[in-house]
């Protein structure tokens, strides 16, 4: 298939400027990733913050993959903030991979890379394993299919480490929420946690391949002490918000 061709597949995102921000949509309706102008790294939108929850279970993860690039909001964070971890990231959008420069991505190196790909053709070949897998792949219309299926959410489990964690972001409003949820949680052997979003917009799912018994307190005070206190800032409320929903699905 020429470039030309592969091209038509796929939408041209738009990017909105402004004085203080950078917004990546596909549509005038939803926003993908939104950038601070003179502070990057920065995570600007509250479910990405919430989807870093991955921190309080697996504190120190060594490999970490990425579905969907975006604005790079996730990718840029963890590369500055989680310096011992390698980052694969994969985006089948070519014209989001073009974005790269735009919203401060980092070039490749030893330990982050930007792959062109299918990610559910990704999950069912790759010989590596994960200690984490964030799923953030969205087109015009929403989640792919293929990226909402059982066998995707099956090859996630298979590549997981054992402790290993898989973090999806879901719109609490979308019609096939539910079918995605009972999927993740068949795959996942009922092993979730899931977080709304503070305007309750999004549902963040924690699938695991074990069920942590960890402190949540415990990893909460690890978590503060490890991670840079402009990252802690960002977070902290986000991670008191997940430590209270552990709580209440504790009691269901």
């Amino acid at each position: 298939m020429s470039d030309r061709l592969e091209c038509h597949r796929h939408p041209r995102p738009i990017v909105e400027r402004s004085l203080s921000s950078k917004t990546l949509r596909f549509s005038i309706c939803d926003v993908q990733s939104r950038m601070q102008v003179g502070r990057p790294h920065d995570l600007m939108l509250a479910y990405t913050r919430l989807m870093m929850g991955f921190l309080l279970f697996a504190p120190a993860p060594r490999r970490i993959a990425m579905v969907g690039l975006g604005g790079g909001s996730l990718a840029k964070f963890c590369y500055r903030y989680l310096p011992d971890s390698r980052i694969q990231v994969i985006e089948i959008n070519p014209f989001v991979i073009a974005l790269r420069d735009e919203f401060e991505i980092p070039r490749d190196d030893h330990r982050f890379h930007v792959c062109k790909g299918d990610a559910a053709d990704y999950v069912r070949t790759v010989q590596s394993r994960y200690d984490v897998i964030m799923a953030d792949g969205f087109d015009a219309d929403g989640i792919p299919a293929d990226l909402g299926s059982r066998s995707f959410y099956d090859n996630c489990f298979d590549l997981l480490e054992e402790a290993g964690i898989l973090v999806v972001n879901l719109h609490l409003h979308h019609e096939c929420f539910q079918t995605y949820l009972e999927r993740i949680k068949r795959s996942f052997a009922g092993h979730v946690l899931m977080v709304n979003d503070f305007d309750l917009s999004n549902t963040i799912v924690f699938a695991f391949k074990q069920m942590p018994t960890v402190s949540l307190l415990t990893n909460l005070k690890l978590c503060e002490d490890a991670l840079n206190p402009e990252a802690w800032q960002q977070l902290a409320p986000s991670f008191s918000r997940i430590v209270r929903f552990s709580r209440w699905h504790s009691r269901v």
